[in-house]
Formats: C-alpha cells, structure tokens, sequence
C-alpha cells in the first residue's frame, strides 16, 4: 500500500473518529442543507460570516466515515478565509475529486495542503459524491441558496 493511501486512510479515520467543529454554531448567519441519497449522508452546515470572512464554521449530520471526515476537514480549512478563496477552494477541491486535476502532486502544488488527501477518493468513484456533498453544501451556504443540495 502506497504512503498517500495510507494518509489518506489515516486522516478518514481520525476525523470520522474525532470530527472537529461538529456541533450547531450558535450565532450562524449562514446555513445549507446537503443529502447523499446513494449513501445517506446528510449535513447541516453552519457559516458565521462578518466582513466578507468566514469567522467560524460548523457542522452537524450523519454519513460515512468519508462524508464526515470530508466535512471535518471542510469546516477547518475555511474558517478564517475571504468568501471568495472559499468559492475558489471549493472550484480546486472539486477539480481534484472529480478527475478534472490532473495529478495529486497537482491538487496538492494548488494550495490544497492536508486536503490532498481526498485525492485518494478517486479510486472509488462510488465515494466521490461522499466527500463532495460537504463542499457542494458549503457552496450553497456562501450563495444563500434555500434549498437543500442534492449530490443527485
């Protein structure tokens, strides 16, 4: 087994083990609703955003142990981070999870830090929508929309 899968494997675990910011953010100004229908995952993402940054994040749900580590990871990547590198890191996250990188080392070289990790997501397609439904929930929270994300 490679070195990458191994932390990727290592990573999974710890934040499905022990997710950090799982919890209702009191306060929020911002909030979405995501559903994987295929796996059951379910989330509800919390913002709180003041001048344009995002101050602190939080989520609660119920999924896999990839759905979960996913949005773990999400919510401590973006706190502190302008709206727009959050929209941008959604775009190169997303790049990454769905093939349109063209390598780890690429996703990795764009800033991705521990979360080129997911990379290794893409040797199960059947898992990509696990780890994107955190993202593609945060993306709805960052553009206000009412309805709840569908990965389907």
């Amino acid at each position: 087994m490679s070195d990458l899968r191994d932390l990727y494997q290592q990573v999974i675990l710890d934040h499905n083990r022990k997710p950090r910011n799982f919890r209702v953010l009191e306060g929020a100004n911002r909030t979405a609703e995501g559903y994987n229908p295929l796996c059951g995952d379910k989330i509800r993402l919390y913002l709180s955003v003041e001048d344009g940054v995002i101050k602190d994040a939080a989520f609660q749900g119920k999924g896999c142990a990839i759905s979960k580590a996913s949005a773990s990871m999400m919510t401590a990547s973006v706190i502190g981070k302008p709206l727009d590198e959050a929209e941008a890191l959604f775009h190169r996250i997303h790049a990454m999870l769905t093939g349109e990188a063209t390598s780890t080392i690429d996703a990795a070289g764009d800033g991705l830090g521990k979360l080129a990790v997911f990379a290794g997501v893409r040797e199960f397609p059947s898992r990509i929508k696990c780890a994107t439904l955190a993202w593609h929930t945060l993306r709805s929270a960052l553009s206000g929309a009412a309805e709840p994300v569908s990965t389907e």
